[in-house]
């Protein structure tokens, strides 16, 4: 069946309720026991209408319900002929249709590298077009479409979507009410979308600075401070009707080792565990939290048995259901990660996971081999029918408060009144002007003057755009700059500029009144550094801001004014702009220390640090 919308009003036409009560059978008394559950507000769903619904189904269809799978494609029926290509090379079918209808799936994750998210009304068209593939079957139920919106780096949701600062950013803002904004006006765009559940916030405690994976996707070092603003985050999207998903339990923030290609180890005491890694968890969970998401990590101390996070009956179930009295919704990390295939085979992790406790499995590399042996084992008596029916239930009440059994349909004027609207985008710019850090600023020399610097060179680091902004960075820093009137030059150098273009960026930077340049994870042996090092030769004024990680100041110690906008994305780099320019003042503090390059042991700039011009 075709995805459903009109031409001429631009409006996806929305099946009225009852529609939706008589697309099958199965669904009608749990659409019912729905409505009740949302007429009595935050009340638990009807649990005997669930059961009910949960005992007609057939094995394989509980099997399905309990995975969450990607689908290439922008439309559930017509996708282009290279995703239907990709969908038959990975999962054996052509359309997110037919996916629902072989392997019955309870949930589909929305990636733009799957072309799920092109552009507004198309994200809307393809949510509708799961539903009504999936309400269309035998029994069928809707779908729980997620995706990872954490913002700043990580977003699958691009322009002209409201994009707000990163974790890391809005930690250095410190403000509850501003998580509570993002997750608020993020969560309304993401329903107004189809999209019901957000893989967000990050919940992990960024305790080392070489953290290859998580660093500015946490909110910051301080167990306090991060456990504050997840459950601020929470509340806002929970409020907004989005079930959000603190991640990654029990805590990734100290590893140098990333899960997606290894398994790393966390090394804490279970004293350090319950001082450094808990507290943000047991924040999400006594704000309500509907979903949280495991860890492909090791931790020997809660776990003698070294399976990963994933796996491990003593930490999902021993520690996070009984110790902290979890009860709803657990997902995995994706089953692709390195980190959870480590140890055990594909066929193997899945049925390991549900026994320790996991409801949702999310994105297995083969949904084929994951789903059958998910369904072998209930045969073999290896999982019973009704573990399967526990983490069945927790899913259905999720869908049930989310009102997908009421309505799961979306319209297109649904999402022009939400997405991306004046208002949204003028919040998301007062946050980021809040999180921007003046790390280093020798001799006063920030903010630039329009009369004495009005001609300035912008080079740097250009990495790919992280969430569908515009970028590249050094062009997004100079339009703003010109903006705000100055007349502003960019010139890309990269993250390793070769010998030519430091000559080139230095014969530029004569020609300039002053140099800013875009640092982007400096390394000792980074060839940023001699660029930077040779832009000051010249004698100009050098203002440096960190694109990513704040612990670049550390590498570079002669720059006179540094600043710290925790990510490339548009929102932090006008923020920056703004900050440079003097139109606001610069009023971010440290979330994370940064500490000597020379002398780890020895911090440069605390938890705090965050200079002012007034």
């Amino acid at each position: 069946m075709p995805d459903s919308s009109t031409g001429s009003t631009g409006n996806t036409a929305r099946p009225s309720r009852r529609t939706v009560l008589a697309a099958t059978a199965g669904v009608t008394t749990a659409l019912a026991a729905a409505g009740t559950a949302r007429a009595a507000g935050p009340s638990a769903p009807d649990d005997r209408r669930l059961r009910a619904l949960v005992s007609r189904m057939t094995l394989e269809e509980k099997v399905g319900q309990l995975f969450v799978m990607r689908v290439y494609g922008h439309s559930a029926t017509d996708p282009d002929q290279a995703d239907v290509d990709a969908n038959l090379r990975e999962i054996g079918v052509r359309t997110a249709a037919e996916l629902l209808e072989k392997y019955r799936v309870g949930g589909i994750i929305y990636f733009a590298w799957a072309h799920n998210t092109r552009e507004p009304h198309q994200i809307a068209d393809l949510s509708n077009g799961i539903q009504k593939a999936s309400l269309g079957l035998p029994r069928g139920l809707p779908v729980l479409v997620s995706t990872d919106q954490e913002h700043g780096i990580v977003a699958r949701v691009g322009e002209p979507a409201t994009l707000f600062p990163g974790a890391m950013a809005v930690g250095a803002g410190g403000s509850r009410s501003d998580a509570r904004t993002l997750g608020r006006i993020a969560g309304r765009e993401l329903r107004a979308l189809g999209i019901r559940q957000n893989y967000s916030p990050v919940a992990d405690v960024n305790v080392d600075p070489a953290n290859p994976v998580i660093g500015v996707r946490s909110f910051g070092s301080e167990p306090g401070a991060v456990a504050r603003l997840v459950a601020a985050e929470v509340a806002g999207y929970q409020h907004s009707g989005v079930a959000a998903t603190a991640k990654h339990f029990p805590g990734h923030g100290d590893t140098v080792d990333d899960s997606h290609a290894k398994l790393p180890y966390i090394h804490h005491t279970r004293e350090e565990w319950e001082r450094l890694d808990a507290p943000p968890f047991e924040a999400a969970i006594a704000a309500g939290i509907d979903s949280i998401m495991t860890a492909h990590i090791v931790v020997p101390s809660l776990d003698g048995s070294e399976d990963p996070a994933t796996l491990s009956r003593p930490i999902l179930t021993g520690i996070l259901r009984e110790e902290l009295g979890y009860d709803g919704v657990v997902v995995t990390d994706s089953l692709g990660m390195e980190g959870v295939r480590t140890k055990y085979g594909d066929d193997r992790v899945p049925v390991l996971a549900l026994k320790a406790g996991v409801d949702q499995l999310l994105n297995p590399p083969s949904l084929d081999v994951a789903w059958n042996a998910v369904l072998r084992a209930v045969r073999d008596g290896e999982l019973t029918e009704d573990r399967l029916d526990e983490s069945i239930l927790r899913v259905l009440r999720l869908k049930a408060k989310l009102g997908l059994f009421e309505d799961p349909y979306v319209s297109h004027a649904g999402v022009d009144r939400a997405v991306g609207t004046r208002a949204h985008l003028a919040a998301a710019d007062r946050v980021a002007e809040r999180t921007t850090t003046l790390l280093v600023n020798e001799g006063g020399l920030l903010p630039l003057s329009r009369r004495r610097q009005p001609k300035l060179l912008v080079v740097g680091a250009d990495p790919a755009s992280p969430s569908g902004t515009t970028g590249p960075p050094t062009g997004v820093l100079a339009d703003a700059l010109t903006g705000l009137g100055f007349t502003a030059t960019a010139l890309s150098t990269g993250t390793a500029p070769s010998a030519a273009t430091v000559a080139a960026a230095v014969a530029a930077a004569r020609d300039a009144d002053a140099v800013v340049v875009g640092t982007y994870n400096v390394t000792a042996g980074s060839r940023q550094k001699t660029l930077v090092e040779q832009l000051l030769a010249t004698g100009r004024p050098v203002v440096a801001v960190a694109i990513r990680n704040p612990y670049d100041v550390a590498h570079l110690p002669g720059v006179p004014a540094y600043l710290a906008a925790y990510s490339w994305t548009d929102v932090e780099l006008r923020a920056a702009a703004r900050v440079i320019a003097g139109r606001v003042d610069p009023r971010g503090t440290l979330p994370v220390p940064v500490q000597r390059a020379d002398d780890p042991a020895t911090v440069l700039y605390p938890v705090g640090h965050g200079l002012r011009y007034r």
